[in-house]
């Protein structure tokens, strides 16, 4: 086995790796010696197979196999001793592939990007502050009135009033495509809430102004993107009859209300909802804390980036961007997308700190525990009710999914350790200014 260098410019680098004959040649030999005893073929006893019959029926398969084990054992030898880390996933190319033949030495091209040397920082030198916003009365009182509304109930208008935004009618309905009825456009007794969305667009606003008693003709179009394929930017009646016209009517704030959200008072209510309210101004408070962070830290650092690993992200960037200013295209049949010099911009910025943020959890042995990572997975899994095990399966069978939710459980704990090492200073403001700082970090 011999490995030579090629090239070696920056972070780039080129090897030429043989695989001798004659040591390929003793592999499959190796191989089928070691299966031969459990070989069995017609004319012979099991473990009986002569060698030159099992190069002749298995010889192929083996060295494809030893061949592949070779270069895998001189890729593995070469990292631990150049000590190189690939940025992405080396090239391997076997020279005169297509007229190598067997006896001839093996001859593999292998380029990759190296990851740099991070130089190391000292979070001791990183000062920040961080928003300290208390739970006043005033927001206390916003979210009581926010649980009370949702946990309103509603009650039979006068007789012969009109229907309002955000009244409950009770509708019987019956819908129908080109005069035909279809399947799952009917319902009796149906409480809907005005205003709230829930039926195709344009539905809802049709019913305000009913009264009980009317019959009303709703005329809307499914969307494009319907679920039902059948239907999905048809037109579409739906004969309509106003069973009731409610109008809402907000829970009272008291030990009763209190007690249907798990809390033994009122009081004790307010005590809770005050935790939660500083629990989220906590978590608003550490994002704009970690972008100050980062922000120092791309100060503080600055070596060579790989090219490729440099492309990739501005891409993503570009793409990302692109959907995000077009909400309504949902493929990637949208062509090329160009990639800007703020594109790029950022994508340094992105690459830079996550190797550095990388490199410091390496060395602090940092590392996401499997308890971390199966909460993760059960987050992700309520996205998917009624799905939850396929979705469990299915991140078991795919590496790069575990990776996805592996990177921010690591990123958050490095942080975590860089704030322990930085000088923080705590100031008191008003949930004005936290919003102003939350806003900022959108902007940039």
């Amino acid at each position: 086995m011999q490995v030579t260098e090629t090239l070696k410019d920056g972070l780039k680098r080129g090897y030429t790796i043989t695989v001798n004959a004659d040591e390929l040649d003793r592999k499959v030999t190796e191989k089928l010696t070691e299966a031969q005893p459990e070989v069995e073929l017609k004319g012979f006893r099991k473990g009986k197979v002569p060698m030159a019959m099992m190069r002749k029926q298995f010889g192929q398969r083996v060295l494809g196999d030893a061949m592949q084990e070779s270069i895998d054992s001189a890729m593995k030898d070469h990292f631990e001793k150049t000590g190189d880390r690939p940025a992405l996933q080396p090239k391997v190319e076997m020279k005169n592939g297509e007229d190598w033949k067997e006896g001839q030495d093996v001859v593999v091209e292998m380029t990759y990007e190296a990851l740099p040397e991070v130089p190391e920082v000292d979070a001791g030198k990183v000062k920040l502050e961080r928003l300290v916003v208390k739970a006043d009365t005033g927001a206390v009182d916003e979210a009581l009135a926010n649980l009370a509304k949702n946990a309103q109930s509603f009650e039979d208008r006068k007789k012969g009033s009109k229907a309002k935004d955000g009244d409950q009618v009770v509708i019987d309905f019956k819908g129908s495509v080109d005069g035909v009825y279809f399947d799952g456009g009917s319902g009796e007794d149906y409480p809907l809430v005005l205003g709230s969305n829930s039926f195709i667009p344009g539905f809802e606003a049709q019913l305000v102004g009913a009264k009980a008693g009317d019959e009303v003709k709703v005329e809307v179009t499914f969307p494009e993107a319907y679920g039902a394929k059948e239907l999905a930017g048809k037109a579409a009646v739906f004969e309509c009859t106003v069973k009731a016209v409610k109008e809402p009517k907000a829970a009272e704030l008291d030990d009763e209300l209190a007690k249907k959200f798990g809390a033994e008072s009122l009081e004790a209510l307010k005590g809770q909802v005050g935790e939660r309210i500083e629990a989220e101004y906590k978590g608003a408070a550490r994002a704009v804390m970690k972008r100050a962070l980062l922000d120092q830290l791309d100060k503080l650092v600055s070596f060579e980036l790989p090219p490729t690993l440099l492309d990739a992200e501005a891409h993503q960037i570009s793409h990302q961007l692109w959907h995000d200013e077009h909400p309504e295209e949902h493929g990637h049949n949208h062509g090329s997308i160009e990639v800007t010099d703020e594109h790029r911009k950022l994508a340094e910025r992105r690459v830079r700190l996550g190797l550095l943020l990388a490199e410091i959890g390496r060395k602090e042995k940092i590392e996401v525990s499997d308890a971390e990572m199966t909460q993760a997975v059960l987050q992700q899994a309520r996205q998917y009710p009624g799905q939850e095990r396929a979705f469990f399966e299915y991140v078991q069978q795919n590496p790069q999914m575990q990776q996805q939710l592996r990177a921010p459980i690591f990123e958050e704990k490095v942080v975590d350790h860089l704030f322990e090492a930085a000088k923080i200073t705590d100031k008191e403001v008003d949930k004005a200014v936290l919003e102003k700082a939350i806003e900022a970090l959108d902007e940039m």
